[in-house]
């Protein structure tokens, strides 16, 4: 299964991003082969319209969950319209690292 986690650099040891489309990156994980992969995400800034064109990107790659402490409501209808899992995390302290083991 393919997790993207909202991250707040490209390190394991970095927190969660609480915003989803306005994430600085994306942390894909792979749980068959325990890979993870740090994709800037290139739609932070954008005028409008950031959480659906990170959806797209996402989709895109195959993801089948998301977790974020936050999914604005366009992101979030189109992701249940593709039946990717969303996990709402509240502490928004941890790091990557925990939220990956957290997951095994």
């Amino acid at each position: 299964m393919k997790t993207v986690i909202t991250a707040s650099s490209a390190d394991v040891e970095s927190k969660m991003d609480p915003r989803f489309g306005r994430c600085a990156f994306f942390c894909l994980y792979n749980d068959e082969d325990g890979q993870t992969t740090f994709i800037k995400n290139q739609f932070k800034d954008a005028q409008g319209g950031a959480g659906t064109k990170v959806s797209e990107m996402i989709l895109s790659m195959g993801v089948n969950r998301a977790i974020s402490r936050d999914f604005g409501p366009k992101a979030k209808e189109m992701l249940d319209k593709f039946k990717v899992q969303l996990v709402k995390m509240q502490d928004d302290q941890k790091t990557i690292k925990e939220i990956i083991s957290s997951l095994a």
